[in-house]
Formats: structure tokens, sequence, C-alpha cells
């Protein structure tokens, strides 16, 4: 093997072993919402139970590398309300809710952001919930990571107590993709491999 040869050799190997070890940065933002108008709860004879599923179903095929969700719900008393998100892959976790020995009076989330990365726990926030918030321990919006964003994704609230109601009236999808670092350094490091690979040609 020539210096040539060796020096492309070092190189192919650096690309790909960095590229294996490089981290996935984030990419592209992607926001997928609908307006509902949704009873909570759905039997408007009664003043506890399940909400309607609010559905959002996404078209696209793309790989999650972190999720938001924006919420924005009238009620008279949020207390009462057990608040989930399930994605198309089944991932079931819970934004928020409360235990009777929690009680405490107050309206509504407005523009309310559940994100892993957010400063305050939704648990020591009061409302009404405006901003952004992790959602309720041990709950974390990471266990839909790495899943494909594609199908139904469900809003599911259930109201806990009687007589306070309300309404649902927005529901949003946050979803930034991961953006490929490696790829760049990885084809470059096959592309050199390759070419090691090539035969020489025969000189007569």
């Amino acid at each position: 093997m020539d210096a040539h040869n060796a020096v492309q050799r070092i190189v192919a190997i650096v690309l790909i072993v960095v590229g294996l070890s490089f981290p996935v940065f984030a990419g592209q933002v992607h926001i997928y919402s609908g307006q509902f108008d949704l009873q909570i709860p759905a039997n408007p004879d009664d003043t506890r139970g399940w909400m309607a599923d609010a559905i959002i179903e996404i078209p696209d095929h793309f790989t999650i590398h972190d999720l938001d969700v924006r919420i924005s719900i009238t009620h008279t008393n949020v207390f009462d309300l057990q608040i989930f998100l399930q994605s198309p892959g089944e991932t079931r976790i819970c934004l928020n809710m409360y235990n009777f020995r929690e009680f405490f009076e107050g309206e509504n989330y407005t523009q309310t952001i559940f994100d892993d990365e957010a400063e305050t726990a939704i648990e020591v926030a009061e409302p009404p919930f405006t901003g952004c918030f992790r959602s309720i321990e041990p709950y974390k919006l990471s266990e839909f990571d790495d899943e494909n964003t594609y199908g139904l994704w469900r809003l599911q609230i259930y109201d806990a107590f009687y007589w306070d109601t309300g309404n649902l009236d927005s529901f949003e999808l946050i979803i930034t993709v991961p953006e490929p670092a490696t790829a760049i350094l990885l084809l470059l490091g096959t592309g050199f491999a390759a070419m090691l690979r090539r035969p020489k040609p025969r000189t007569h």
C-alpha cells in the first residue's frame, strides 16, 4: 500500500467513526393542529365523564426527535381534569391530573404548552395555566421519541368530578424531527472506502 492509499484509508476510517459517534441534532419543526370545540364531558346530561377524543391525523412519516403539546381548555375548574396523549403506536402518557387531597379552584388552560424542557413543573403552577410546563411526574413526552409520526394522535380528557364542565378549544402537536448530522460524514467515509476497494488498473 503506497502512502496516498494509506492516507485515504485513514481518512475513511476517521469519517466513519466520527459519523457513527456524532450526536443527532434537532432539525425541522412540524406543527399539526385542530380547532375542536369538544364538550367536557361529552354527555351533555352529565357533569362527569370522558370527552370525545380529539384526534389529529398526521399524514407524514417522520421520526420524532422532540414532541411538545399545546392545548387550550375552557373549564370552570381544571382540578377535575385528567389529560392524556396517545400516539398512533399506542404509547399513552398523562399530561396532568390531580387527586382529591390536592383540591383547589381555578379555571382554564390557555395556550398551555407541555414541554419536557420547560423550567416549571405543572404540579407547582396555578391556573389559568399559560406558558410552558413539564407534564406531571413521572410522565415525560420523551416517551414518544423515535416513534413514527404517521397516524391518529388522540388527546383524551376525563372529567373526574361532578358539577364543573367545559370545552376543549384547541389541540396542537409541535414535532421536531432529527437532523441526521452523521449523514454527510458517513457518505464521505463510505465513498472513500469504495475508492480503496476499486481494483488498480493493469499496466502493460
